[in-house]
């Protein structure tokens, strides 16, 4: 097949950024605080959107920043974690910025993080607010790296939130509950600020609406049988019609599948919605038409295979990918190749997903950190019977092994970020590639 070395690490550049920066997790505002304020206050000189929840929040911003730009915006775009390339999570007008652009800021920032003692995610949000800045950036679109209330992107002061969802995902940090973690989310909400979310479920919708009223919040929900309707999935990816708001009634398509991305695109318009100069139909339907957001149900024809790719990472996101497959009926055979971190709930992650499949191939992504491997044989003991499992411990190997499998079906990859990347190294498609942003 042409297959390419697989990657061994998660990106080489990341590593060479902020060395010896601890990668754990490091809760508190104070330190971003200080290293923004002795930079003058960079995140403060352009506007800013942000969006935490559970699953969809990198759909939410990407597709802000897509409208923004066709809006005549110079967007940028932060999300984390990245899929091949750390250059991914810094963007501007929908291309990651230079490798030049980002070891040049990060040096010069070097000594600011040892100084403040950040850790790693706080000294990578520190340098794409300070790059945002340096770019000249008319907006820039956030996205929360984990919970939200202690995260280090809630340092800046948007004129809108989007909150997606809240499932049980991270409770080693968040909480057991659904109530415990909306309250971790809830956290970015800010005085006076509109919120817009699609959460729906009583226990942690009450925990958002009580923040909202607590804070002078204005609060605005979407609702699936209100706000969406004449849903539909093709080729392109998903088409509907918005039922309520500023844009009511405008024909949209996301070329990201399936319903729960239409719910994604809808809350994006709705928070674009609230801006103080929100985007033109216009610009909303082409900026939700010319969205990337790569590893989302991204669907391809590489090396010879249909080949989908998902990221999904947490039983609700396992779900929509489900869901996704069901609605999609991609050729078969059907061969599901998952790859998923030692510390997540993959017992129950796994099986909706085997259900639908012909085939099952278990595989340890080698950009994942040793410590968060899991171990493919013992789940493959506690999932399977009905379908054989293969495993292969080398991405190259689990590719090629899952390919010769479908034939001339299709290779679903899922499971992790990580997973999905090393897959689209291995069979050479980067998909950002390079490229430098414009001006």
């Amino acid at each position: 097949m042409g297959l390419t070395t697989p990657r061994t690490v998660a990106d080489p550049l990341m590593e060479t950024l902020f060395p010896g920066a601890p990668s754990a997790v490091e809760w508190g505002l104070d330190r971003m605080q200080a290293a923004l304020a002795e930079l003058d206050n960079p995140h403060l000189r352009y506007r800013t959107l942000h969006v935490g929840g559970t699953n969809g929040k990198g759909s939410v911003a990407s597709t802000w920043a897509s409208v923004l730009q066709r809006h005549g915006d110079r967007a940028g775009l932060y999300t984390s974690p990245h899929l091949c390339s750390f250059r991914e999570r810094i963007m501007i007008d929908g291309t990651p910025v230079s490798a030049d652009r980002v070891t040049a800021t990060a040096r010069r920032l070097r000594p600011l993080a040892r100084r403040q003692r950040m850790s790693l995610f706080e000294a990578c949000t520190l340098l794409a607010l300070e790059i945002f800045a340096e770019e000249d950036v008319d907006s820039a679109c956030i996205e929360v790296g984990l919970g939200g209330r202690l995260d280090a992107t809630n340092v800046i002061r948007p004129e809108v939130t989007a909150i997606t969802n809240v499932a049980l995902d991270h409770q080693e940090y968040l909480g057991d509950s659904l109530a415990q973690i909306a309250a971790e989310k809830a956290g970015i909400i800010k005085p006076g600020i509109p919120v817009v979310t699609a959460e729906d479920r009583p226990a942690a919708l009450a925990v958002l609406k009580a923040r909202a009223r607590d804070v002078g919040a204005p609060f605005h929900r979407i609702e699936r049988w209100r706000d969406i309707s004449g849903l539909g999935l093709g080729r392109r990816g998903t088409r509907f019609r918005l039922g309520t708001g500023g844009h009511a009634g405008l024909e949209l398509e996301t070329p990201l599948p399936g319903s729960h991305q239409a719910i994604n695109a809808a809350l994006a318009v709705r928070a674009l919605e609230c801006l103080a100069k929100p985007p033109s139909r216009e610009a909303v339907r082409e900026g939700v038409a010319r969205v990337r957001w790569p590893g989302r149900g991204q669907i391809h024809r590489l090396a010879g295979r249909h080949f989908i790719f998902d990221v999904a990472h947490n039983r609700a996101a396992v779900s929509a990918l489900a869901r996704v497959l069901a609605d999609m009926a991609p050729p078969r055979p059907l061969v599901v190749l998952a790859g998923i971190l030692g510390d997540k709930d993959w017992s129950r992650m796994l099986p909706p997903l085997v259900d639908l499949a012909d085939r099952v191939v278990f595989t340890i992504p080698s950009s994942a950190p040793a410590e968060r491997h899991w171990n493919p044989r013992v789940a493959a003991e506690e999932v399977g019977g009905g379908v054989p499992i293969d495993i292969e411990g080398e991405m190259g190997a689990a590719v090629e092994r899952a390919s010769a499998l479908a034939g001339g079906g299709t290779v679903v990859v899922t499971g992790s970020c990580h997973t999905v990347g090393d897959a689209l190294l291995v069979l050479g498609h980067d998909p950002f590639g390079g490229g430098e942003p414009g001006r």
